[in-house]
């Protein structure tokens, strides 16, 4: 509850400082990537943190998701260019003159003007949004199916997740891919039927549209992880061959959880990158999970608040420190430059929080929380740890 309510506190102060003019509409987009950010390490953690499946391939889930929505936006957006075009023609085109229009106008760029097959559904706004969810789930399907039946697990299992990746990313990169090679899809935020609007309102139908979908997926992980479901995760996590003893279908249970937050994560990418504007294949490169890896550690894995807490603060400070915030510092024979330097800072972050604190920033909220709950066991409760005498001895 306390998530949920620091979510919706948060929300509504950005709300009304947006509409006071108080925060930019750069801020407000930036908000709401980070809570799409937190909604994918929330999902990593489940996997991660819960399940022990280290994957260096989730956030190309992410980036699926992105691609998924991104073609409907740039199909409905380019039809409407080329039809209004064309309508001051002569003679009014046909709907094969149209086509071809929208290829050029598309894939010009790729020094071509057919439409691959990729693009049979994109003038679909519904149907894109379910390939945004149901394609990631797919691919995990598969791809777990195969490596769990064949119990494949640990260190292979990553080096797995992280080579089917790579070779995702570098498909995308080639022209004939049919999503525009390097190029990748832009002009993600002029959202069709909407160009009317100014940013400023989108941005804030965004954020809450983040925001819903970070607390609706919060809710989802709790539920999962509170039952007995969440204890058999727990329990493959810490010694998966017991819980395969104990009659428990590991394979079926690592095959649900990997299948479900690719979902998550997909949709997740969904609303990220129209507010981004651009996705390309360097957004499911392999790099791109290690981070994802990176939030989650120093967060703490294991604790969905974790999860959310470091993929925040890694989002924030990372706008901060390679978007100018943060002022470079000249030591006379060496200037530091952050944009330079972030990535170092990150990664000595990881390596501290890896030797020294390895329930990361959540860690502190469960110290606060130790010490109310020591502060609510003071007095003489009896000699067993969990009584309470003095509450027995009441009538």
């Amino acid at each position: 509850m306390i998530v949920l309510a620091a979510l919706a506190l948060l929300t509504v102060a950005v709300t009304l400082m947006a509409s006071a003019g108080l925060v930019s509409t750069s801020f407000v987009k930036l908000l709401g990537k980070t809570l799409c950010l937190c909604l994918a390490a929330l999902a990593f953690d489940l996997v991660w943190g819960y399940t022990g499946i280290l994957s260096l391939g989730h956030f190309a889930f992410f980036g699926i998701g992105g691609y998924a929505i991104g073609m409907w936006l740039m199909w409905d957006r380019t039809e409407g260019i080329v039809a209004e075009t064309l309508s001051r023609a002569p003679l009014p085109p046909t709907a094969l003159e149209l086509e071809e229009a929208i290829g050029t106008q598309i894939f010009g760029v790729v020094g071509s003007s057919e439409i691959p097959w990729l693009w049979a559904f994109a003038s679909s706004l519904p149907l894109q949004l379910a390939f945004a969810v149901l394609v990631p789930g797919l691919l995990a399907l598969v791809f777990g199916w195969l490596a769990f039946r064949s119990r494949v697990a640990g260190v292979y299992l990553s080096i797995l997740t992280q080579a089917g990746t790579l070779a995702l990313s570098l498909w995308l990169f080639q022209n004939d891919s049919g999503l525009r090679g390097n190029n990748g899809l832009s002009g993600l935020q002029n959202i069709p039927g909407l160009t009317d609007l100014p940013q400023r309102v989108i941005s804030l139908w965004f954020l809450w549209a983040s925001a819903l979908a970070l607390g609706l997926g919060y809710l989802l992980a709790v539920w999962v992880v509170s039952g007995r479901f969440g204890s058999v995760l727990r329990g493959i996590r810490d010694d998966e061959a017991r819980v395969r003893f104990l009659g428990y279908e590991v394979e079926h249970y690592k095959l649900a959880i990997f299948t479900g937050t690719a979902m998550v994560t997909g949709l997740a990418g969904a609303l990220y990158y129209p507010q981004a504007g651009i996705v390309n294949p360097a957004e499911i490169a392999p790099i791109a999970s290690i981070y994802l890896a990176v939030w989650v550690a120093i967060g703490g894995r294991g604790r969905l608040y974790g999860a959310v807490i470091g993929a925040a603060v890694v989002s924030l400070a990372s706008s901060w420190f390679t978007g100018g915030g943060a002022p470079d510092i000249d030591l006379g024979f060496y200037e530091i430059r952050w944009t330079d330097w972030w990535l170092v800072l990150l990664g000595l972050s990881f390596v501290l929080v890896t030797l020294f604190a390895p329930k990361g920033l959540g860690g502190l909220v469960d110290l606060w929380t130790d010490r109310r709950a020591a502060r609510a066991r003071q007095g003489d409760f009896g000699p067993d740890v969990g009584s309470r005498r003095a509450e027995e001895e009441q009538p």
